[in-house]
């Protein structure tokens, strides 16, 4: 999956440098750090056993798409709306109360025989719950850490992002495998609840931001639609925007067919959870070779070649598989190319840098509402559209025209990403690092 803008990035420049020990000695980004990983952990082990437990029942690579996308749909239909919770509330409850929720919400998809429209129904409500959840913890990090503090730990929370998918990823491929997908959503339940546990237990409480600045009078509505009114009016942030969404939509899209595409190549259900690995597995090394290897002015210019080099092995994955047919050697070349995709897919950080510089500071957490909001909204749309298409269309297929069609859509606002290179935000200058 690909790593979202974290809001409140744009801290000062530091006058030193800060290690992992000295963020790590900071009391309250522990849990903060902890509860982060067993969510994300969580959330990958339900989706990928839901997912298999749809496709056993009912066969349709449209309803196994349906399922994965749904988890990402309520940040497109709810996200900037739900996103404004963790400015209006105390950060610390709506942390335990999202939580709490989830992992009762989990144990109730576990029961044995529940029906299909109520498992479903169970998934979109579990996944309401990360617009605020991901919102309030952003926040709170940024209010727990100072200057160069915050950086690393961004630094660190996305490459943990890409490990903790891929841990998610295997452990429910191998659970759903040994055991049955209600033995995998008991454990996320676990994860929830050991999560809210945590931060009960070790989070200051604070009073909710806009009840301590006087604020609050505004409608969630209106606090929504600046973050999107904003960013409409302003061609640098749509060209971002524009790459992050088309790019994340079309790479990702083929998550949707991934158990009719491990069928296809004769694999076994555990093989879901190595495909589904492999791209994120390649986003942490990428990361940790653009973050550490390449100069801060140089990693902007390899924004658009990256997005190519990222859609790319998509196509040529599913070209392959449709070619060569059921085996083995199929099989590990499409996890290859998709290891090889996620390495290119390190454009992600540059371009949340660009993010962050051309949002003035007053505006900056209602951008990020709606950029978050809208890069999970296109990845299930994406995982959508690729079960419908995949209804009529070998799942190999779908993967092929996920990566063509993808690096057809965003050429053009790759070619406007460059063109606004330089031009900042309509309102203000930039509260980026350089202007604190």
């Amino acid at each position: 999956m690909s790593a979202a803008p974290e809001e409140g990035s744009a801290i000062s420049a530091p006058e030193r440098q800060a290690t992992f020990r000295e963020v790590f000695a900071v009391r309250e980004f522990r849990p903060l750090f902890g509860s982060f990983l067993l969510s994300t952990i969580g959330d990958e082990l339900a989706r990928v056993a839901l997912t298999v437990l749809v496709y056993q029942r009912t066969g349709s690579p449209l309803l196994s798409a349906i399922t994965f996308a749904i988890g990402h749909l309520p940040w497109l239909l709810g996200g900037p709306l739900l996103s404004t919770l963790a400015d209006r509330l105390p950060r610390h409850r709506v942390l335990i109360a999202t939580d709490a929720a989830r992992a009762v919400l989990v144990a109730l998809l576990a029961i044995p025989g529940a029906p299909l429209w109520l498992l479903l129904g169970l998934l979109f409500l579990i996944a309401l719950c990360a617009p605020p959840f991901e919102s309030a913890r952003s926040a709170l990090v940024a209010d727990v850490l100072e200057g160069d503090q915050y950086a690393v730990a961004t630094s660190l929370s996305n490459i943990s992002l890409q490990l903790a998918q891929v841990i998610g990823f295997v452990a429910a491929g191998a659970l759903v495998a040994v055991f049955n997908p209600s033995v995998a959503l008991l454990l996320d339940a676990g994860t929830f609840a050991l999560s809210a546990l945590w931060l009960w237990a070790r989070l200051k409480r604070r009073p909710a931001p806009l009840s301590e600045g006087g604020g609050g009078k505004r409608s969630l509505w209106q606090d929504a639609a600046d973050g999107l009114t904003f960013i409409g009016r302003t061609p640098r942030l749509l060209a971002i925007v524009g790459v992050l969404w088309l790019g994340t939509m079309f790479a990702y899209a083929s998550e949707g067919v991934a158990a009719p595409l491990v069928d296809e190549l004769g694999q076994a259900t555990t093989a879901i959870g190595l495909l589904l690995a492999a791209n994120p597995l390649g986003a942490t090394i990428g990361g940790l070779v653009i973050g550490r290897l390449v100069p801060p002015d140089r990693r902007e210019r390899l924004v658009a070649p990256l997005v190519v080099l990222t859609l790319a092995p998509v196509l040529v994955a599913g070209l392959v598989a449709l070619l060569a047919g059921p085996g083995t050697i199929p099989f590990a070349t499409v996890i290859g190319l998709q290891f090889l995709s996620g390495l290119a897919s390190a454009w992600v950080i540059p371009l949340n840098v660009t993010f962050v510089q051309a949002v003035p500071s007053a505006y900056r957490g209602r951008a990020f509402g709606v950029a978050v909001s809208g890069l999970y909204g296109v990845q299930g749309i994406g995982a959508l559209a690729a079960g419908l298409a995949a209804e009529g269309v070998p799942p190999s297929g779908v993967v092929a025209l996920s990566g063509g069609l993808g690096l057809i859509a965003v050429l053009p606002v790759l070619v406007a990403f460059r063109r606004t290179q330089g031009h900042m935000a309509a309102t203000g200058s930039p509260g980026g690092p350089s202007s604190g």
